[in-house]
């Protein structure tokens, strides 16, 4: 096992720990809940970005290769997932928390299908998620594993990621989908009896 598995593990640990936060976001049927996990939520995901950014200036503060310049080179992969992170999903895990926050005034209080909604919008999830799975060529060849498996195992590793990011974009799409059409108010229908409409 590799030094500077050490270094990338605690920030592997926490993104795959906000996707696992975020994938359960639309599951909780009361706001209380809903403001503690999206506030969980938001803790990981700051820190996930600090430990992002931190790596990277940690090794440009030493002179010569080290540790942190080695587990910093495997950042890479995670930088444009965690960019859009920082930019679009921060502000909606501020704006969920603000909101289940107005609704939390006692426990039994359900979260409305909206806030519901809200927490399982794909840019919610779907980058978080993204992060931690793009560290995980990261942390396989940190852990010497990579080594094992060769080069040949490069091309279906890129086609199960590909496959898995779409998968799980689409099923974050469909859960939203189905959350914002139960938050829909319901269409007036007809009161008139039904020999009226003929007449």
């Amino acid at each position: 096992m590799q030094s500077h598995l050490a270094l990338l593990l605690p920030v592997a640990a926490v993104w795959w720990a906000a996707g696992c936060v975020a994938d359960g976001l639309p599951r909780l049927k009361h706001a209380r809940e809903l403001r503690q996990h999206t506030g969980w939520l938001l803790a990981l995901t700051l820190t996930g970005l600090g430990l992002l950014v931190a790596l990277p200036i940690a090794g440009l503060a030493t002179a010569g290769p080290t540790l942190a310049d080695r587990a910093a080179d495997g950042l890479v992969l995670a930088a444009l997932p965690a960019l859009l992170v920082a930019v679009c999903t921060v502000r909606r895990l501020r704006r969920l928390w603000a909101g289940a926050g107005a609704l939390a005034v006692t426990s039994g209080t359900p979260a409305p299908h909206g806030l519901r909604a809200a927490a399982a919008h794909p840019l919610l999830g779907l980058p978080l998620q993204v992060t931690g799975l793009a560290l995980l060529p990261t942390v396989v060849g940190a852990s010497g594993v990579g080594q094992l498996l060769g080069p040949s195992a490069t091309g279906p590793a890129i086609t199960v990621a590909a496959l898995a990011v779409a998968a799980i974009g689409v099923r974050h799409a469909l859960r939203h989908n189905r959350l914002a059409e139960r938050a829909m108010p319901q269409r007036v229908s007809s009161s008139r009896p039904a020999g009226a409409l003929h007449i």
